[in-house]
Order: structure tokens, then C-alpha cells, then sequence
């Protein structure tokens, strides 16, 4: 069995253990604190995560979305430790700084203006290599977060398992597909192959496989790690950004009644949701933070492991975290509503839209003249890349690293006015 310390899920790409006199922290633990510390982990402070930065001092940031994804993660791992406790499969969960560290680094490749500014830097790099912003994630701790002279923050093999929420590499034409392709950069194979050195090929195979029965190619499995660290991103989009939208009144009681009496849902999930919004709804915020809390609680408490294939050897990638059947319709009908009434909502969608101009125009002006405009840390990547006729990389990751503050004044000083 696997064990969170086993060398091999230890080693990092450099080769090199990277220890200070002294230093007596894990591996993992050292892992969290080059997330904590980078620029890219600020960032989120000044991202959207769905409503706009700027417009309320209330609601979620990515930062913050990432702070209660972490929290929310750890819950999970320490309900699975209970609840496995006198099983060989304890040893194999995650410690919290992992899962921590998972939690908190998931969102660091999002662009500025949420998924919208994804969508318009993936069109301005389609025929490029594309951008998805999960691939990103990986690029920047494997790539170009300055830890090391090029080898990004290197994180140790499991944390960058963890990290593959999509473990293929992009398809090489990208044109036929109108969204981003969730995948790992062709331009960063070798990384991926490192990461995915232990495995057998027989668990390779298996582990990269994708499904095309949808319009967008999509992997279909993930580690044990990452399917825990999707589940609390699930759950923190789906509940705490609910609790965003119910405090700045993008949605309303006769909003989430409408929803429930169409939803087809089972009896006990619909008799909770309505208990849960006679308080959701409540003038008084601790009654709001009590129906919040009991959503999370009920969700986090359920999580199981689920046998993927047990002809897979290798128990990280056999072993998911799922939810069973009522609690995972709860989670789905959360983030329906969200999705229907929030993110759907015209003055969400308006927001995306300027955002999404600022992102191509972004685009636009620096690759056009990117020794011009360009700073000058970029403009040597952009050279080195150059070298291998991949220079648009250089111009996306830049302008994907932007908040949207930033960003946002960067179009304004390049064409004089504000998108």
C-alpha cells in the first residue's frame, strides 16, 4: 500500500530535497508554504471567483474561495480517517498539509474575469496550444513560478498528481472545440511524464483515458488526492457561493421555491433544502450561517471511498472520495441554482463580457509587439520560447497571471480607454 511519505511520491522533479539546516518540516509541508508565499496565491485576492471584484466587500475572491476550499478539504480527509481507522486504507489518505496545500493551489491558473476571461484567452490561443486554466495550474507550479531558475516551485510527484484534475495532454488540433479543452499543455509533456513515471503502463493507460461522447474531450479519472480536492471545490462553490448571492440579493426566496418545485428530487433532499431555506433567507445572519453550516456538514460528513478498478495496482489512482447518491444530488442541485440564477444572471454576464474584451485586446497588443510592450522578465521568456516557435505561451502566461484590476488599467494605459 501507497503511504504519503513512500519516496517515490516524495521526489521532486529537481532532483533535489531542497532541505535548510534545521528545516524539520514534511515534504508537504514545505510544498504549502511555497503556495502560500508565491505571487501567484496573492493574486487570487484580486480575482473573481463569480461576483466582480469591486462591487461588494462582501462576497468571495478566488483567495478566499481557496482558503475555504482548504478548510472544507481537510474535513474530508479527517472524516475518511474516522471512518476507515482500523483499515489499511487509513494510511493512504492524505495528510492535511497535502490536502491543504491542494486545495489552496487548485485556483492559481485562473485568469483575470473568472471562466469568462478562460474562454476569450483560450480563442486567442487556439491555434497556439490553447489555454484551460487547470492546465495552467500545473504550468505555473511546474513551470514558472520563480522557486527555481525553470523548474517553478517544485513541488514534490504526489502534490503535482493531486493537481491533475485532467491528466491528458491537449489534442493537437484545437480549432473544432468553441470552450477550453481541460488538459495538460503539449509544451509541458515532459512534466507529465515525470508525474506519472511510477505507474505501470497497464495504470498509465487506464489513468489517461477520455471521454469523447461529449462535444469537449474530457479525462475520465483522477487520483484519490484530486478527487478529494474537486469534491471541497465543489462543495465551497456550491454552498459558500450561495450564501454570496442570498447576502447581496442576486437571488431571493421566490427564486430558490421556484427551483425546488421543479427539481426532481428525492424526499429527503427536498425536505431539507426546504427546511434549509426558511433559514437561508433569515433578516438575521447567524440564522443564514446556521443553514450554510448545515449544507457543509451534511455533505462533508457523507464522503465514502469508492474501488475505481481493482485491477489498478497502483492505489492512489483505484481509490476516489465520492458522496452517496442523496448527497450527491444535493451538491448538484446547489450548484444548478448557482449556475442558473448567479452566474446567468444579465449583470454577471455583462461583467464577463467586458472582461472578456479585455482579455483579447490584452492579447492582441502584446503579441503584436511583444519586445515593445512586454516587461522585460517576460520578453526573455518570450525569446526562449521563441526558440521552439511557442512565443504565444510566453504572451498567455502573462496575461493569465493579470488581476483583473490590473488588467484592467493595463488595457486602459495601452488604448486609452476602459473597456
Amino acid at each position: 500500500m501507497t503511504t504519503p511519505f513512500d519516496p517515490l511520491w516524495t521526489a521532486r522533479f529537481s532532483g533535489s530535497a531542497q532541505n535548510r539546516p534545521d528545516d524539520h518540516r514534511t515534504p508537504y509541508q514545505r510544498d504549502k508554504a511555497r503556495i502560500l508565499h508565491s505571487a501567484a496565491f496573492r493574486r487570487l485576492q484580486a480575482k473573481t471567483q463569480i461576483m466582480s471584484i469591486g462591487e461588494n466587500d462582501f462576497y468571495r475572491t478566488r483567495l478566499t474561495h481557496s482558503l475555504e476550499a482548504a478548510q472544507i478539504g481537510s474535513a474530508l480527509v479527517a472524516q475518511l480517517q474516522l471512518k476507515h481507522s482500523t483499515s489499511p486504507l487509513a494510511a493512504l489518505l492524505a495528510p492535511a498539509d497535502l490536502m491543504e496545500t491542494l486545495c489552496l493551489a487548485h485556483d492559481i491558473g485562473h485568469p483575470p474575469f473568472g471562466h469568462g476571461g478562460e474562454t476569450a484567452l483560450n480563442q486567442q490561443m487556439q491555434t497556439f496550444g490553447g489555454f484551460e486554466g487547470n492546465g495552467q495550474t500545473f504550468r505555473i507550479v511546474g513551470k514558472l513560478e520563480p522557486y527555481t531558475a525553470d523548474g517553478g516551485m517544485d513541488l514534490t510527484r504526489r502534490t503535482l498528481l493531486g493537481l491533475l484534475k485532467y491528466p491528458q495532454l491537449q489534442p493537437e488540433q484545437l480549432q473544432q472545440y468553441n470552450r477550453p479543452v481541460k488538459a495538460i499543455y503539449r509544451i509541458d509533456a515532459d512534466l507529465l511524464d515525470w508525474v506519472l513515471a511510477p505507474l505501470s503502463a497497464a495504470d498509465r493507460d487506464w489513468f489517461q483515458q477520455t471521454d469523447h461522447s461529449q462535444t469537449i474531450p474530457k479525462s475520465r479519472f483522477k487520483s484519490l488526492d484530486a478527487s478529494l480536492m474537486e469534491l471541497a471545490d465543489d462543495i465551497a462553490y456550491g454552498v459558500h457561493d450561495l450564501e454570496d448571492a442570498v447576502v447581496t440579493g442576486t437571488v431571493q426566496p421566490h427564486h430558490w421555491q421556484a427551483e425546488l418545485s421543479q427539481a426532481p428530487l428525492s424526499e429527503p433532499v427536498q425536505l431539507l433544502l426546504q427546511q434549509v431555506g426558511q433559514q437561508l433567507f433569515d433578516s438575521q445572519h447567524y440564522v443564514r450561517k446556521a443553514a450554510i453550516g448545515t449544507l457543509v456538514n451534511q455533505l462533508v460528513t457523507s464522503v465514502q471511498l469508492t474501488d475505481l478498478n481493482p485491477a489498478i495496482t497502483e492505489p492512489l489512482l483505484r481509490y476516489n472520495a465520492c458522496l452517496p447518491a442523496p448527497e450527491l444530488q444535493l451538491l448538484q442541485y446547489l450548484k444548478q441554482f448557482i449556475w442558473r440564477y448567479v452566474i446567468r444572471h444579465p449583470e454577471l454576464q455583462q461583467a464577463e463580457f467586458r472582461g472578456q474584451r479585455v482579455v483579447r485586446a490584452l492579447f492582441d497588443a502584446f503579441n503584436s509587439e511583444p519586445l515593445r510592450l512586454l516587461p522585460a522578465n517576460t520578453q526573455q521568456r518570450w525569446r526562449k520560447l521563441a526558440e521552439q516557435g511557442q512565443q504565444q505561451r510566453a504572451v498567455s502566461d502573462y496575461v493569465a497571471g493579470m488581476s483583473d484590476e490590473y488588467a484592467s488599467r493595463m488595457v486602459q494605459r495601452l488604448y486609452g480607454v476602459l473597456f
